[in-house]
């Protein structure tokens, strides 16, 4: 018999602030009371713009002694040139490669200090450079991005350009040379026609890539790097004042860069549904099938977000039950929206099981598809899609930093549609769907038309190449696209700055102590000894029950694994 010696560790996080509005050079967003906050908490936060137009997010949260930095550029693949695909993620990693006043690689700075969760994305619409360091750090960390962002150019020649092309290019190899690894090009290539700004991926073609040169690189710096085209949210243990003072020192002398031109929203809605084959080098059939839908500032991307839920949003979901358990045709589904500026994809995967038809696959999802469409979901499909995306995005911002950290939402808010606590508007509306409302959204933008690949195991890979340079291609040309709008006319200006950047940078010489919360103990009538942390930043409870016991315990003459 075991030994059992159990421990239950309940670590409780409770609560949320709420969210009121006024307007100044700085806005305070505090507590208030509103229905939503009852779904989601509501980040405080204070915002302000500097004179250069920088505009600067905080968000205090004490908990630990750290402190995100985020910097975000309303700039992403949609704005490249013809012939210049792939310039945003190209330049990305040239932020990397060390600036004026900094020779030498980004990150060691950083190393020192003991960052976490830092990174550089591309993507269609932003590009955002971010990390978590001490709070003792944070002039290092501003000392970094200010430098890279007012006094880059000097510090950019051939060299760099060749070795950073040379490293995103080993990146679309590793990533085409995966199984399925040339799906997305070719959805994204026949989503969006031609002529709109999301025709192709972010990372850009070869012939592109072997383009760039370096008046490119300095012409893109110059047009989309300024400050004002910037955002940078600072969430952790920092307030608002000693935020405002740090950002203003170490950015208010970068200019704020040109007046922008921006492309407008266009869904590209499809009218028709298409398909095509592609063989490659894969182990299974997979089906993939994508709508076009409104961008992510539409409600009617919300209702999307639903009813993909419903329909192949996890083991529970109608096409799941169906593909996967009842008829025993699939491995696997999934449906999900990717949300964008100027529109939405909607994108579904089905893994074919093995000696299972496809075709029959396709007929039980399009049967599926049929019953959504008439009769919608039900109130307890759309409860658990609810409490889904509830749960998801709040154990997001039990972080300040990283992927889906505190930084990344209010960020994401401000850069899109000036707002930092957007969020609370899309999760009003998903509180108000009705099954009517979500059958309404999907009829729209589910039932209008669509693009199906199926991809093949094959072995033959001219033919597979041929496919893929064919399918790549796309879509032609289409009618329907606006004239960019130009940012409102505003009239920046640049303040001295007392940062000493020949100095280099700053050194961190001390690291904060850590704060633990107090622990309870208590002991329950059979035993169970209880330990409790209490922590009140969101409203999740972690419970661990632990046994004292394991393989270590397993008598003598038992097997392994007993």
């Amino acid at each position: 018999m075991l030994r059992l010696h159990r421990l239950l560790v309940v670590a409780l996080l409770l609560g949320g602030v709420g969210h009121a509005h006024a307007q100044t050079e700085r806005d305070n967003h505090a507590a208030a009371v509103a229905p939503v906050h009852a779904v989601v908490p509501s980040l405080s936060y204070t915002r302000y713009v500097l004179p250069n137009g920088l505009t600067l997010v905080v968000h205090e949260d004490h908990k630990a002694p750290v402190v995100a930095v985020s910097v975000w550029y309303h700039v992403g693949s949609k704005n490249e040139p013809a012939t210049r695909s792939g310039f945003a993620h190209l330049f990305e990693h040239l932020m990397f490669q060390g600036s004026e006043n900094h020779n030498d690689e980004y990150f060691r700075p950083f190393e020192l200090a003991g960052a976490t969760d830092q990174n550089g994305t591309t993507w269609l619409d932003r590009t955002n450079y971010f990390q978590t360091v001490p709070s003792t750090a944070v002039d290092m960390a501003l000392w970094m991005e200010s430098d890279r962002m007012g006094h880059l150019l000097g510090a950019i020649g051939q060299a760099q350009i060749d070795e950073q092309r040379g490293v995103v290019q080993n990146e679309k190899r590793q990533g085409e040379n995966q199984p399925y690894g040339r799906v997305f090009t070719v959805l994204q290539a026949n989503a969006f026609p031609a002529n709109h700004p999301y025709h192709h991926t972010t990372i850009g073609s070869m012939t592109d890539l072997n383009a760039a040169a370096l008046d490119d690189v300095k012409n893109w710096f110059r047009e989309y790097y300024g400050a004002a085209n910037a955002t940078v949210v600072l969430a952790g243990d920092i307030t608002p004042e000693q935020a405002r003072e740090k950002v203003l020192r170490h950015f208010g002398d970068i200019g704020p860069g040109p007046r922008l031109s921006r492309p407008r929203p266009w869904t590209a809605a499809r009218t028709e549904a298409t398909r095509a084959n592609m063989p490659d080098k894969v182990p299974q059939t997979r089906i993939y099938r994508e709508w076009n839908a409104p961008g992510l500032t539409d409600a009617d991307a919300t209702q999307i977000a639903l009813a993909a839920t419903v329909l192949g949003g996890g083991k529970t979901s109608r096409l799941y039950q169906r593909l996967v358990y009842q008829d025993q045709l699939a491995d696997s589904v999934n449906m999900s929206v990717m949300p964008f500026e100027l529109a939405s994809m909607v994108m579904l995967q089905v893994s074919v099981r093995k000696g299972a038809d496809p075709a029959k696959v396709e007929a039980a999802l399009d049967d599926e598809l049929r019953k959504f469409l008439a009769a919608g979901p039900d109130a307890d499909e759309l409860a658990r899609a609810r409490t889904g995306a509830r749960a998801d995005f709040i154990r997001g911002i039990e972080k300040v930093g990283g992927f889906g950290g505190k930084a990344t939402v209010l960020a994401e808010g401000q850069v899109y549609r000036n707002n930092p606590v957007a969020y609370l508007q899309d999760f009003a509306v998903m509180n108000a769907a009705t099954p009517q409302s979500v059958r309404a959204a999907a009829q729209r933008w589910l039932g209008q038309g669509d693009f199906t690949l199926v991809v093949e195991p094959g072995s033959d890979a001219a033919a597979s190449d041929a496919a893929y340079a064919r399918l790549q291609t796309g879509l032609s040309a289409a009618a329907g696209s606006s004239a960019p709008k130009a940012d409102a006319a505003a009239h920046w200006s640049v303040v001295a700055s007392s940062v000493a950047r020949k100095s280099g940078v700053p050194g961190v010489a001390r690291f904060p102590n850590l704060d633990f919360p107090a622990l309870q103990r208590a002991t329950l009538s059979n035993g169970i000894p209880v330990v409790l942390a209490a922590r009140h930043a969101v409203p999740v409870v972690n419970v661990e029950l632990m046994f004292r016991g394991g393989y270590a315990s397993d008598p003598a003459a038992a097997k392994p694994g007993r």
